[in-house]
């Protein structure tokens, strides 16, 4: 084997912002390895390390040497590279850009293969030794230091060089040697800096192997993962002798561990009144500039104590005395905010909702409330919700950005919704009211639970639908590079609420399954009449629709696979007789696509002949009107095909009673096990009858009832795009 060495780059500079670090380790495996492939050098795993203070790559196993080189690379044709013998322009050019004479060239016989077309070409034999590595990665490893991504970048003194912070020293060592490489003005060696508090001397690194081992010795973690485990270890031990657990919010472990070279926990403490406060604003206050983790006994509950992840604890008591008195000041603050704004009543506070615009032309905030109270109504009528739910529902509906304009909220607008919470549960509003008014706002992400009562899902849905059917009529729809109004998230947000809230309608939620997304959009632009809008009410839903297909496409390529998504999506719904795109009913459509993949995953055979039987039928369709199935309108004479029509007959009627209803997972297995059925023996008639016999009285007939037949395996899918 090739002789090979490990490669240490390290790029020490000024503190850099944690998303800086943790955005340049992600990007840096990939460029490091493309440019050792482009230098032919071999090399081993890539690792990216780094801290606030240092970017590091180590890459195990890189050859000494490149790889010789011995390759034909193919010109322009003969017909281009020579005129009556001699060579033109493109010929000297194609010489010319491989550096060598046009005595080189020679012309190859090539086959059609890929992009190169078969014919008679001009090449050329590159034969190269390969290069010590030692004099190749001086310029990749500067070129590699300026192609890190950072959001923005510096320059410092009088250079022209940019990076994320100004940059402080180099490391650049291939095995035990030092390569001479520059960046920024400064010139690579073998020594680094050790903590800033705990070790601030020099520490010269003997070999990539054992740079991790000797910054650990100076107190500095520089791998990433290993250093964010040590901190949760150490802050779940905190928590743990503080009497409770810690704040479980990624934002805080992802943020501090990028700040830190070595994390230290200390605990702080604040004054057990300001329990008093919301938990959700103590968390607001401690997460905010401070990245504190809040000390819980669980989601509602907090302890008077933080933990606060440092660089350094030479001094304990100073540390935690200091963030005492920023704690008690930023809490001081909100408690004040919060005993103000208890003093103005939600009913009252709405009023002011009149000076927030929503968009100049859907108007105001408080007439999106307007909106979407009416449409919480005819939602919350649709699902038949008792009289005190009903009322539930106009209160939270009425009340839900009653928050917005709060002092609270105007210091922390992440607490919208929260905030309405603790002020609808201090005027003494129902549990359910005041719920609603937080959860509303669900799902905030794409991991995040829906809302999970009927009072909260209905007003979540009329303030998304009222949000997206206005964006879309105005013509605010979503570009390829621009959704400022979120009407992606608000659209996977509608579906997801229906089909979460519908999955469990065996169970005593079978009215969610039964909203029609169509018709609610239709709700929702009734809302706007008045309004100026740019589409009519039909193109408003037709846009939505297609617009919600994509995403509902995507939901169940998440639950199930694409393939099975696009054929659920091929199909169509029907309900009480009438025929609906399958984005109308989602909760009908994850239930197909689940019972679907089951099948497919089993890769059940009889679906080969379903996909052939679905093509046949879906061509027959194209030339003949559906036929219900009936045995008495067959008068063929030949007892052969009297049976097979007989057997069309029966097979078509099975699947069309058992996809009638395709409301529940087991309606569709129930409807997939006579397909398979009618399949394996749809497959033999096809093969055994000639089903378009011009000659034959029943043709018309019997092509109409195999018609129906494809109309209704459409109610599940389309089987020919199961592969």
């Amino acid at each position: 084997m090739p002789e090979s060495k490990p490669l240490l780059l390290e790029i020490g500079c000024e503190e850099l912002p944690s998303s800086f670090v943790d955005g340049a380790l992600a990007a840096l495996p990939e460029i490091v390895a493309s440019r050792l492939v482009a230098l032919r050098l071999a090399h081993g795993t890539v690792r990216a390390l780094g801290t606030a203070r240092r970017l590091s790559v180590i890459i195990e196993g890189v050859a000494v040497a490149q790889t010789d080189l011995d390759e034909e690379l193919v010109g322009p044709p003969e017909s281009a590279a020579f005129k009556d013998g001699k060579p033109t322009k493109a010929a000297e050019a194609f010489a010319a850009k491989n550096g060598v004479g046009l005595d080189a060239l020679f012309v190859v016989e090539k086959e059609a293969s890929g992009k190169q077309k078969a014919g008679r070409f001009v090449a050329l034999r590159k034969v190269e030794k390969g290069r010590p590595a030692r004099e190749l990665l001086s310029k990749t490893l500067a070129d590699i230091c300026a192609a890190i991504p950072f959001r923005k970048s510096m320059r410092w003194a009088d250079g022209d060089t940019t990076f994320g912070r100004p940059i402080q020293w180099l490391i650049a060592l291939l095995g035990d040697d030092v390569l001479d490489m520059g960046f920024a003005g400064l010139r690579a060696a073998r020594e680094t800096r050790g903590h800033r508090f705990l070790a601030p001397g020099i520490v010269t690194i003997t070999n990539p192997t054992t740079y991790e081992a000797q910054l650990r010795e100076a107190h500095v973690i520089v791998d990433r993962t290993a250093r964010a485990r040590t901190m949760m270890e150490r802050v779940e031990a905190a928590a743990k002798a503080a009497g409770g657990t810690f704040d479980p919010e990624p934002y805080l472990q992802d943020e501090n561990a990028s700040l830190v070279e070595e994390p230290n926990v200390v605990t702080g403490s604040f004054d057990r009144a300001f329990l008093e406060l919301p938990a959700t604003v103590i968390r607001a206050v401690a997460r905010g500039h401070q990245k504190y983790f809040c000390v819980q006994t669980d989601e509602d509950t907090l302890l008077p104590h933080y933990l606060a992840v440092v660089n350094t604890a030479l001094d304990v008591p100073s540390v935690v005395k200091g963030n005492d008195r920023v704690m008690h000041g930023r809490l001081s603050d909100a408690r004040f905010f919060f005993d103000e704004d208890k003093k103005v009543r939600l009913d009252t506070r709405a009023a002011k909702l009149a000076g927030i615009v929503f968009h100049n032309r859907l108007g105001t905030v408080a007439e999106k409330v307007a909106r979407m109270t009416a449409l919480a109504a005819d939602i919350a009528a649709r699902l038949g919700v008792s009289q005190e739910t009903a009322k539930n529902v106009e209160v939270a509906a009425r009340l839900c950005k009653s928050d917005l304009p709060s002092l609270m909220v105007g210091e922390f607008p992440e607490l919208q919704g929260h905030m309405g919470r603790a002020y609808a549960q201090h005027e003494g509003h129902p549990a359910a009211v005041a719920d609603a008014v937080r959860d509303h706002y669900r799902p905030l992400g794409a991991t995040d639970a829906v809302a999970p009562t009927d009072v909260s899902a209905i007003v979540a849905l009329a303030d998304r639908l009222d949000t997206l059917t206005g964006c879309f009529a105005v013509g605010l729809a979503p570009t390829g590079a621009a959704d400022p109004f979120g009407l992606r998230r608000a659209c996977i947000a509608i579906l997801r609420t229906l089909t979460d809230a519908g999955a469990a309608h065996a169970t005593g939620n079978a009215a969610y399954a039964k909203l029609d997304l169509a018709e609610l959009l239709g709700l929702a632009y009734d809302q706007l009449s008045g309004r100026k809008l740019d589409l009519s009410r039909e193109d408003t839903v037709a846009k939505v629709l297609e617009f919600s297909t994509e995403r509902l496409r995507g939901l169940l390529t998440t639950k199930t696979s694409g393939v099975v998504a696009d054929a659920v999506l091929a199909g169509f719904a029907e309900v009480s007789g009438k025929r609906f795109a399958v984005v109308s009913f989602p909760v009908y459509a994850m239930a197909k696509a689940a019972a679907l993949k089951a099948v497919v995953d089993k890769a059940e055979p009889w679906l080969a002949k379903a996909k052939l039987v679905t093509k046949r039928l879906a061509g027959i369709s194209k030339e003949s009107e559906p036929v219900a199935p009936s045995a008495a309108a067959f008068s063929g004479a030949l007892a052969t095909k009297r049976e097979s029509d007989a057997t069309i007959v029966a097979l078509v009627t099975k699947i069309a009673d058992a996809t009638g209803a395709l409301q529940s997972e087991a309606d569709v297995r129930k409807a997939l096990s006579n397909t398979e059925e009618a399949a394996v023996k749809l497959d033999e008639i096809f093969t055994n009858i000639l089903v378009n016999d011009p000659a034959d009285a029943d043709t018309r007939t019997r092509l109409g009832v195999l018609s129906y037949g494809a109309k209704c395996m459409l109610r599940i899918a389309d089987f020919s795009r199961l592969g």
